[in-house]
Order: structure tokens, then sequence, then C-alpha cells
């Protein structure tokens, strides 16, 4: 198998979890300092991981042996990679374990074993306080909400087989504003299988397709999910969404025969008639890779629920059919810009039928916290009870509402970070307006 340096630079951009150092002086002469790829070939270089040619040069667009790949791999191993860095640096010893075996880097079968298992997780204490104001019927909801809670996190991750992988998330919650226990709750439970450019999920997995960032769908799902391709992606999910639970569910403000509730953490939830959804979806997109550039995609979301009656167009229907697209762009590793919009068929109030959203971010803050990212962003966000039918908006915009919000990302120590939200909305129908601070401190590990 043979691999560009371009190509295999992103998937060795794991060890940047465990860099320590930055070099600022460039040490390619073909790596000028405006290229896409710069900040991350010479933080490589800095580490030890890639070393160029004798010239001087980097020749990104070579190809390289699979030989040339398990150096970079064995370097980065000796560092001694922890948590998610550590998982996905297994995942390609596995795959260029014969060459690590010719350069001397050798496992046991012991060792092999007990890594079979991979274990990481977090640790977060979350603060929102809601204050409306308008009229408003939300079935006993208060003017001024606050509440804050903590999650304990574990997420296991087995290797079952070459291609096959076993993940579950495991939370255990509770509610700081009473000081009292929560819940345990198995969040996610489901069989991965990755074949080259196809990949399958089978269970209760996280459902939120990319760059959408939750226009129709931001839920869990238990069903199937099949995905094909490398840069061009078709996306199938089946399956259903719980109803009354504390997952994303269809519930728009003070609908008839509907409540609200709260769950053990004392977080408002919309109850649907007690029926789950289920949901169908397809979706093409174009990835950006990381990569300077375009990058967007079209779906289609048709779903079926008792609760829908009240936004079809004939009144007492039970299905909603969204059609949605993406467009952003990507101006270099740490910023970009990208809009959605999407639209009900099936829905009949004008107001209601469509969403939209418009983000800019800037920063390198992602799902795993190394000492100094940050992140900031700012964007303008549309919700209509018919269009976000599976979502949970809770942290910015909600759904039925509209408005702008803001926020910012900061790791100050290695595996801690700290996020503040704020947004500005109000209703789509009746104009009552929501302001919504929300912050979170998170620990990984």
């Amino acid at each position: 198998m043979k691999k560009s340096v371009v190509s295999a630079l992103t998937t060795a951009l794991v060890v940047g979890a465990t860099a320590t150092t930055f070099a600022a002086a460039n040490p390619f002469s073909d790596v000028p300092a405006g290229h896409w790829a710069y900040n991350s070939v010479t933080k490589l270089a800095a580490e030890g991981i890639i070393e160029g040619y004798g010239d001087g040069t980097f020749l990104g667009n070579r190809n390289i042996t699979r030989y040339e790949m398990a150096q970079m791999i064995a370097k980065a191993l000796a560092k001694n990679p922890q948590g998610a860095t550590k998982a996905e640096l297994d995942k390609l010893a596995a795959e260029f374990r014969e060459e690590l075996d010719n350069l001397g880097v050798r496992v046991s079968e012991l060792e092999k074993h007990a890594d079979m298992v991979q274990w990481t997780g977090k640790i977060e204490y979350t603060y929102n306080h809601h204050k409306l104001r308008g009229t408003r019927d939300m079935g006993g909801y208060k003017a001024r909400e606050t509440n804050h809670s903590g999650v304990f996190r574990l997420e296991p991750k087995a290797e079952i087989n070459d291609h096959w992988t076993a993940v579950a998330r495991l939370d255990l919650g509770y509610d700081g504003r009473n000081d009292s226990t929560g819940y345990a709750k198995l969040k996610r439970v489901y069989a991965e299988g990755n074949y080259d450019k196809f990949n399958v999920k089978v269970g209760r997995f996280g459902f939120c397709p990319d760059y959408e960032d939750g226009l129709v769908v931001d839920t869990v799902l238990s069903g199937i999910n099949l995905n094909f391709g490398s840069k061009w992606k078709v996306d199938i999910n089946a399956g259903r969404v719980g109803a009354d639970s504390d997952e994303a569910h269809f519930g728009p403000w003070g609908a008839a025969g509907k409540h609200y509730y709260r769950d053990a953490l004392g977080e408002l939830i919309y109850g649907g008639v007690g029926d789950p959804t289920d949901i169908v979806r397809i979706g093409v997109q174009y990835k950006d890779n990381g990569e300077r550039g375009l990058y967007g995609g079209v779906g289609y979301t048709w779903a079926k629920d008792k609760d829908f009656a009240i936004i079809s167009k004939d009144g007492n229907g039970d299905k909603a059919q969204v059609y949605s697209a993406v467009l952003g762009y990507r101006f270099n590793d740490k910023f970009k810009m990208w809009a959605s919009a999407g639209r009900n068929s099936k829905a009949t109030s004008d107001t209601q039928k469509t969403s939209w959203q418009f983000e800019a971010r800037y920063g390198n803050y992602g799902d795993y916290a190394n000492k100094g990212d940050w992140a900031v962003w700012a964007g303008y966000s549309k919700f209509s009870e018919a269009t976000a039918i599976a979502t949970d908006q809770g942290d910015d915009i909600a759904t039925g509402e509209k408005g702008w919000h803001i926020g910012v990302a900061y790791a100050p120590f290695k595996n801690t970070g700290i996020l503040l939200r704020y947004a500005d909305g109000k209703g789509i129908d009746d104009n009552v307006k929501d302001r919504h601070f929300w912050g979170r401190v998170e620990f990984f590990f």
C-alpha cells in the first residue's frame, strides 16, 4: 500500500495530543509559511516524527512506501501517547505490524491482548441559565431557569477483529443544583466495521450528519448507518429515536396534549405522546478532510411520529419529509465559514416549515483538549418546529426560535477545556425573547 506524504500527514497528526514543542522556523524549503499544511509539518518535524530529505525538502506530493510510513508510526509510538491518540496509533500499528516488526518495534502477545480494550472518557460540569421575557404556554416553565449538573463518562472501545470494533458510552450524572444523585445510563452501544471506503454501524449510536450541526437531527439512533466513499460520501441511516427520554425528540412549544417534565438532573425535557420516531435519512456530501476549499452536501430525511400531526398539511398526518443542504469554505486549518438550510415539505405552517443557520469559526479546539487549543465562533440560526424533527439545540438557539449566538473555548491545561456560549433568541411565532448563557468545564482522560 502506498500513500502520499500529504495524505499520510493527516493520519499521523494524532501525535499532536502529545506534542510539547513547536518550531517557529520552517524546516523545509518546499513548505512555505502560507501553505495549508505548514503548521502541521513544522510541528511533526519538531517532534522528530518526520525528517524530510537530505536536500532540505519535504516532497509532500511524493508517494511513500509502507516502510517509510512504519518509521513515522514507530517514532510516534516511542513518545508514549495516551487516550484517543494512543487508540488511533494502535490501529495504525496493527496495519503496519509486519513493517514495525522488521524495524524491531515488536509487541508481545500479552501486550496485544491488554490493548484490545481502550478506555477513554471525561468529567464535565455544565451551567445553564435561561431568561424569558413575554407570555408563552410552557407547562409551568419559569421566566428564569437555572440548572447546573455534572457527568462522569466512560467510553470503552474493544477490537473484535481486523475490521470490527465494539463501542459503548456510559454516563453517570448528578444534579448539582439540588446536590442529589442522578442517573446511570448506557448512552451508546454499537458495533462498527471499517472496510477501506466503507463503514457500517449497528446498534445505538450518535446521529448528527456532518456539517449540518443539528439542523434536522442531532440525537441517538437505534438502527444502522452505512457510509460509502472517501471525499465524496454517501450516508444511509435507518432506525428510531426514543420518546419521553432525555435524548433529542420532536417537541414544539405548548403543543396540544403534550407536557414538559424534568429528568434526573432537573433539565427541562419536552415529552411526546410516548411513541418513538421512525427515521430514514440519505445524504451525499463532499468532505474537506481538513484541506482548504469548498465542502458541503445534501440530505433527505423521512420521519414518522404521531407528534407530527400538529405540523402536517392535513392536520392529522404523522409524517415529515425534510430536504436539507449545507455549503462551507475552509480558508485554512483554523478558519471556516458555513451555512445550512432545511425545509419540511409536509409542514403546513409557513413560518415553521424552514430552518437555516450560518456560522463562522476560528481556532483548533476539538473533541480533545491540548494545552493552548482555543476557538471562537459566532452565527445566526432559525430552528423551526417542523424541520428540527429530532434535535436539541439547547446549548444555543432552541427549537421554535431564531437568533444569534457566540461562543469561545480554551484549554488552559492538557486535557482540560473551558467553554462559554451566549445566545439571544426569540420565538418564531410568538416573539418571546429567550436569552441563554451556557458554560462548561471538561476534563478528558
